[in-house]
């Protein structure tokens, strides 16, 4: 049986989905091509990373500096993702995340 990740409670994210979404940010990171997509532990459970951007995107709580500077590097591209330092959301960075996980499992 799959693992339902919670709700976010009026757009804000509990602490552990925070966490899982720094750990899916690294993995995504160091996700190589024809590889399955890596799991992250969220609250005790393996869980894919798709999934945990998947629920961060309408997540509204401000996104950390220095997690803003990590989603920045993995994407390559400051262009792809303005995120306005110190005002971007997890919601804007799950975004784009997602759609790269999807582009990459459908290739």
């Amino acid at each position: 049986m799959r693992y339902l990740l919670p709700p976010l409670h009026e757009g804000h994210a509990p602490i552990f989905l925070h966490q899982a979404f720094e750990d899916a940010v690294e993995a995504f990171e160091s996700w190589v091509a024809d590889a399955p997509e890596p799991v992250v532990d969220c609250d005790g459970r393996p869980t894919a990373i798709s999934a945990v951007f998947g629920r961060m995107r309408t997540c509204t709580d401000i996104l950390p500096m220095r997690v803003v500077e990590d989603v920045l590097a993995v994407l390559h591209d400051d262009d792809e993702l303005a995120l306005d330092a110190g005002q971007a959301s997890y919601a804007e960075a799950a975004r784009v995340l997602r759609a790269h996980c999807v582009s990459r499992l459908k290739a």
